[in-house]
């Protein structure tokens, strides 16, 4: 067991500091690790090396979760550049933004009141591509601009979207009850 636990997500899985990576390459390089480093490999050993193998598997799931999803991902790279996307505390957003969302809520609830199923998988079409537009925008503004506070207002706006679409899927159980 030699994984050095102080390493950055990215160093880790033998990526370059991007928000654009090759999930197949991180996918493998996870489980490179956790073939060296999995608590069953260590069933019969000290209880020092079962400890630091656990320690160590647990780190590798948890730097594998932020990078795989790209909110985190963009999050966990702007931590690395010193910027805090102040998503709590922070949620400042473009008047054009604050306005398309209250139209999405609208929407959401007018869909759910009509008990409109099928206007209710247009809008999370529609929403899915805007998070895909945002998501290679997020790109663009973390890797080639290297536009920090643009990024970070992205990924407050992504928070938003995600939710929304929590909110979408919670609404087709309610319509299913």
């Amino acid at each position: 067991m030699q994984y050095d636990l102080s390493k950055n997500n990215f160093v880790m899985f033998g990526l370059l500091p991007r928000f654009n990576i090759d999930t197949a390459v991180l996918d493998l390089s996870y489980r490179d690790i956790q073939r060296h480093v999995h608590p069953d490999r260590y069933a019969h050993a000290t209880d020092a090396e079962r400890r630091a193998s656990m320690q160590m598997s647990a780190h590798a799931n948890e730097a594998y979760r932020t990078l795989k999803k790209p909110e985190s991902r963009a999050r966990y790279l702007l931590q690395l550049r010193g910027v805090d996307a102040l998503e709590e505390s922070n949620t400042s957003m473009s008047t054009q933004f604050l306005m398309q969302q209250m139209d999405w809520r609208e929407a959401i609830a007018d869909a759910t009141s009509a008990r409109d199923e099928a206007g209710l998988q247009k809008l999370e079409k529609k929403l899915k591509k805007e998070v895909e537009i945002l998501l290679n925008l997020l790109g663009i503004q973390l890797d080639q601009d290297r536009d920090d506070s643009a990024a970070a207002e992205s990924v407050r706006k992504l928070k938003f979207m995600e939710k929304l679409l929590v909110e979408i899927h919670d609404k087709y159980e309610v319509m299913e009850a």
